[in-house]
């Protein structure tokens, strides 16, 4: 079996949540619930516990961090410490981040029209107060779900202060407010996620001012904004991800907030190669099947690059480039099978080869490289593909096929070649069942199956210098 394409139509996974919110619509429908205040990271330290203890995950979809940054993470968070992420690119720090919303619960109550999502029973500013006063258990509330409670900002050298804290909003200076009125001010994203997550990507990008911006908020927990006397006890987790080479290249994170930044976690590429295949299965969205040793072999590929001296490991090999690679490989077999008219595409070697093509240019080289870039990308693609293959098929008896590549018998096969056509130019083996072995390896159900199967068998006889290969203008000749 290989690895399936998606379809338009196949279910989302996600983590399981109450679709509508609860009935409570007054302050004093939400007392009658028996609702208590509790803050944010009381909040995610008792959700988590409560998933370890039950034996559940909390952490669906990420591969090859449960034993190193995972466990850093929960310790974290149960400790109630601010985050930042550090590593190379493709390395997770997004998704981790992300999925910390699964953490809050599902609904919170908040004070309807406060832009600071106000709890009813904990609110913290004036004007939010004089509505309890005057409304009293009449007071309107609405919930929020958690996926809205966790905002994202990607750091980008033009944020300004307003983005992040908050400015004089002159719109409502012109409505006849004083200038030292609180409610003239327009809260930026750091404010509006009171009660919730808010997470900075590239956080060296970000200048030094406006990190000088964020020490108050990290620290104090409170709002500084153009001189106002104001102090907002904010109620927000801050997490930042960063690449240790941005510190030097673009920017760096200034001593004081990185200071306040509770737990500061590296992370790193998958060590084992399963977590490496699993991610590339769960993340690529594919327009056709590859059959799983040719994802292997992209894993394999991806590892080697990251382990050459010739390849930038300070940028690192991002998981983004076996993601890609995937998706190429399949966009190759589907274009193959529209053009030459196969009922189904199925990707073959042929078409791991042609994506090394698309993919050369995400590699950072060292300086000394010039000029061998794509021979040192063929090279590591052909170890990759020797060990996949040594991998499944040692101890296969391949004499037949070799003795019947005399010189005078060759196998053709290509970008454009169907897998019918390359399994009829096969040479007869006589009563060896040697092709039905290796696609039973292979897990090969059909011809596409096996024709990858079989392609890889040839590459592997020719990897271990038992036949010959020539290759030119997106034709491959065995024999």
């Amino acid at each position: 079996m290989g690895v399936k394409p998606q379809s338009d139509n196949s279910p989302t996974v996600t983590t399981p949540v109450n679709t509508a919110p609860p009935a409570a619509a007054t302050l004093g429908e939400l007392k009658a619930t028996g609702y208590q205040h509790r803050p944010l990271r009381e909040e995610l330290r008792g959700n988590l516990l409560a998933r370890l203890a039950a034996g559940e995950d909390p952490w669906p979809g990420l591969h090859g961090l449960q034993h190193t940054v995972i466990p850093q993470v929960e310790r974290a968070l149960i400790a109630g410490h601010d985050i930042v992420l550090l590593g190379e690119r493709g390395q997770g720090k997004t998704r981790l981040l992300r999925s910390l919303a699964m953490l809050l619960d599902d609904w919170l109550p908040a004070v309807a029209d406060s832009d600071l999502r106000e709890d009813p029973l904990a609110p913290i500013t004036d004007a939010t107060r004089r509505r309890i006063d005057e409304d009293g258990d009449e007071l309107p509330i609405v919930w929020v779900h958690r996926d809205e409670r966790y905002a994202e900002k990607l750091a980008t050298p033009d944020t300004a202060v307003a983005d992040l804290i908050g400015d004089v909003d002159p719109m409502r200076v012109a409505e006849g407010r004083r200038l030292g009125d609180p409610e003239t001010i327009h809260f930026g994203l750091i404010p509006r996620s009171n009660r919730g997550i808010v997470a900075i990507n590239e956080l060296p990008d970000l200048a030094e001012r406006i990190q000088v911006a964020m020490l108050n908020v990290m620290e104090e927990r409170d709002v500084q904004i153009r001189g106002y006397m104001l102090r907002l006890p904010l109620d927000v987790l801050v997490v930042a991800s960063a690449n240790p080479e941005d510190y030097t290249n673009r920017g760096r994170i200034i001593t004081p907030l990185k200071d306040r930044f509770g737990a500061e976690i590296r992370t790193h590429y998958p060590v084992a190669l399963d977590d490496e295949i699993a991610v590339i299965t769960q993340e690529a969205e594919l327009v056709a099947e590859i059959p799983p040793v040719l994802v292997e072999i992209l894993a394999r590929y991806t590892r080697a690059l990251r382990e050459s001296s010739a390849v930038n490991q300070r940028s690192g090999v991002s998981a983004r480039f076996a993601i890609a690679g995937a998706e190429t490989v399949a966009a190759a077999a589907l274009h193959r099978a529209t053009i030459r008219g196969e009922d189904k595409a199925v990707a073959r070697l042929v078409d791991l080869e042609s994506a090394v093509d698309v993919l050369g240019g995400k590699i950072e080289f060292e300086s000394g490289e010039e000029g061998r870039e794509w021979e040192i990308l063929e090279y590591l693609l052909r170890t990759a593909t020797a060990e996949a293959i040594r991998s499944h098929l040692r101890g296969v008896d391949f004499t037949p096929l070799i003795a019947a590549l005399d010189g005078s018998v060759t196998v053709s096969t290509g970008e454009q070649v169907t897998a019918t056509e390359f399994l009829t130019g096969l040479p007869d083996l006589g009563e060896s069942d040697l092709y039905d072995q290796v696609a039973g390896i292979f897990g090969a159900e059909d011809d596409g199956g096996r024709a990858a199967a079989i392609e890889l068998a040839l590459e592997g006889l020719y990897l271990s210098r038992k036949i010959a290969k020539d290759s030119g203008e997106g034709e491959t000749i065995y024999g």
